[in-house]
């Protein structure tokens, strides 16, 4: 699979070799992370990739990909999909930014390319959640067209629909 391409991003499928990279915190030969990168929840993303492998093969398109700048090819962050979509569509996503990379618009133009992406392979509902203080992150979902449609004790829920429910596009 190809990578999803934006003005000034990369997104690439994620494979297992790049997975295993991640979890070790090793760059492959030639490769250059983002200070910062991978984070905990990088490592969380391909620890889940791995095992999405080992129990029902590469779950590509719907798995999870490296962000990197078109400019230099530095990997600032990642994406993707927790899965593939449900029976009735629906889907879920993260994502995170080195900090080095943070605060200049990559985030929400990355997860832009991941619904247009969703969307387009018949994706109905895209579901994504935020701590309570990552205000950030929360800008990233409403900026990329996502709305806010509950709250608990830890989390804020954001979606977008695509079928004419809630945030309907």
């Amino acid at each position: 699979m190809n990578a999803l391409r934006t003005t000034r991003l990369l997104l690439r499928p994620m494979g297992v070799a790049d997975a295993e990279q991640i979890i070790a915190g090793a760059p492959a030969n030639g490769a250059s992370w983002a200070p910062g990168y991978p984070s905990p929840g990088d490592r969380a993303a391909a620890t889940r990739f791995l095992g999405a492998c080992a129990d029902i093969g590469d779950p590509s398109p719907f798995g999870s990909y490296e962000i990197a700048r078109r400019e230099d090819g530095l990997v600032i962050g990642g994406m993707g999909f927790h899965g593939a979509p449900d029976a009735q569509g629906h889907v879920t996503i993260g994502y995170g930014l080195a900090p080095s990379a943070r605060g200049m618009g990559y985030a929400s133009e990355a997860l832009r390319a991941l619904l247009h992406f969703a969307r387009d392979r018949g994706v109905v509902c895209v579901h994504g959640d935020t701590d309570l203080d990552n205000i950030a992150s929360q800008r990233v979902m409403t900026a990329a067209g996502m709305h806010l449609v509950d709250e608990d004790a830890q989390l804020k829920h954001y979606r977008i629909d695509w079928d004419g429910s809630t945030g309907q596009q």
